[in-house]
């Protein structure tokens, strides 16, 4: 007797339903491992950022933010500590440093060769908060949660008790002042935007530079903050800041390649979830200078350990040498 293969329409479709999922699956499988293994590519993104007066020599400044560290991360910490022979003139650090209760030795072990550099930072959220787990859903959807208040249990205080000890400047609703051998970078700061902590802080009261320096020495100001919310960053436009650096979207974290990212966890749009942009409009170098101000927004070091994963976005230092225009 004759047998034939034949299994008919409907039994080959499924096979072949059952042969593209687990095709699906396997890819799913791997993209989620490789996601979880980008955590720890770290890159050191260059560029360079046509804002100072002409004639002034180059400044080179490391921007740091959202290392969001834990106990077990040697390797970043290693990382960290070893940008620092980059030599550069300053270091920003716009916030999140940390991600567990007892880190904060380590985080200071990792930023301890830096610290002996100028240098000033923001605080962010998560510096305050310890993290918990939530709903990755609602980052897609702003608002659709309303945020647990309670009361802040980090080590903050310390931290930024031994920042300052160090000599870098707290940059909380305030305007500091780094006086470089080359140029006076003049500082305005303010508070973590996604927890309506921002207040701008007033004018100098004797003197638009805010230090009141002597006439004649070039000035630069930058905007520092954690969180890039559109109200903080016109403010230090309208303000005369010609840098801004900011931390906080992570670059979006998962990036679609070819679209990028998904989502910045504030009001900036998606297109400059991070990277070096103009703001509000094109960049400063195609018009002169005369609307815009840089912006530098980090997409960070780390995550939140309840998500622990990076898909086309690799966690950066970003190192700027502000050159004449």
């Amino acid at each position: 007797m004759n047998r034939s293969n034949d299994r008919g329409p409907l039994a080959s479709t499924a096979i072949g339903a059952v042969k593209v999922g687990a095709g699906l699956s396997l890819a799913g499988l791997a993209a989620v491992a490789w996601s979880y293994r980008e955590t720890t590519q770290f890159t050191l993104r260059e560029v360079t950022v046509p804002v100072l007066p002409a004639g002034t020599a180059d400044v080179r400044v490391l921007h740091i933010s959202d290392l969001h560290l834990t106990p077990s991360q040697d390797k970043k910490v290693a990382w960290v500590r070893a940008l620092a022979d980059l030599e550069p003139d300053v270091v920003v650090n716009t916030g999140d440093n940390m991600a567990h209760l007892r880190v904060l030795p380590l985080l200071l072990d990792a930023l301890e060769p830096l610290l002996a550099l100028p240098g000033a930072f923001a605080l962010g959220s998560n510096d305050m908060f310890s993290p918990r787990a939530k709903n990755p859903a609602r980052y897609l959807f702003p608002g659709s949660g309303a945020p647990v208040l309670r009361t802040p249990d980090m080590p903050w205080r310390e931290l930024s008790r031994a920042m300052t000890h160090a000599g870098w400047h707290d940059m909380t609703n305030t305007r500091a002042v780094i006086d470089l051998p080359q140029l006076t970078l003049d500082l305005v700061g303010v508070a973590d935007a996604h927890l309506d902590h921002d207040e701008f802080p007033a004018a100098h009261p004797t003197s638009d530079s805010a230090s009141g320096s002597t006439t004649g020495r070039s000035h630069l100001r930058v905007g520092v903050t954690h969180a890039p919310y559109t109200r903080v960053l016109n403010a230090m436009v309208d303000d005369g800041a010609q840098l801004l650096l900011a931390g906080h979207t992570h670059g979006g974290q998962l990036c679609i390649p070819g679209i990028g990212a998904l989502v910045t966890n504030c009001d900036l749009d998606r297109g400059r979830a991070s990277g070096l942009h103009g703001w509000p409009g094109p960049r400063p170098d195609e018009f002169g200078g005369q609307s815009s101000a840089w912006l530098n927004v980090s997409a960070g070091l780390g995550t939140s350990p309840y998500t622990p994963v990076r898909f086309a976005c690799r966690p950066e230092a970003s190192l700027l040498t502000l050159t004449s225009r």
